[in-house]
């Protein structure tokens, strides 16, 4: 039986593809069964490579709640979260999500998800740390600042 919160997903990924805007990855937030937030890919569209799925539906989730915080939140995706996605979904404090297709489903269309989980090491490199310190001892020290 199809959920209805992926049947939405489902038809956001298909209006995305339909109008060129992106990949088949449509996404849906829900808090307490409301959907606050919904999006497809829009990578073509926009000309960004964050326009993801699950971006665009973090974005207008946060936008419907006026709040960075999504917790309390599900999420649900046509595809397993890319690791920028699932990035965003941690830092948005969203606790559970549902996607439907996996890592390997998403390469054999074409998509190279697999070697961001494998090339991260190798193209990281620390650079410059001293001063940049200076920078988060600046941030540090401020005493009202609101901590994400």
């Amino acid at each position: 039986m199809l959920n209805p919160n992926m049947a939405i997903a489902i038809e956001e990924a298909r209006q995305g593809i339909r109008k060129g805007h992106g990949g088949p990855f449509g996404c849906v937030i829900v808090r307490d069964g409301q959907v606050i937030g919904k999006g497809h890919n829009e990578v073509i569209k926009q000309g960004d490579p964050t326009c993801h799925g699950e971006m665009m539906a973090i974005r207008d989730a946060c936008r419907t709640v006026h709040s960075h915080d999504l917790n309390g939140c599900e999420l649900y995706t046509t595809a397993a979260p890319c690791p920028m996605c699932a990035g965003a979904i941690q830092w948005a404090n969203i606790k559970k999500v549902y996607y439907g297709c996996n890592v390997s489903d998403t390469d054999r269309i074409g998509f190279r998800d697999q070697i961001f989980y494998e090339e991260t090491a190798r193209q990281y490199e620390e650079m410059n740390r001293q001063e940049c310190l200076k920078v988060f001892a600046e941030y540090d020290a401020i005493q009202d600042k609101t901590i994400y």
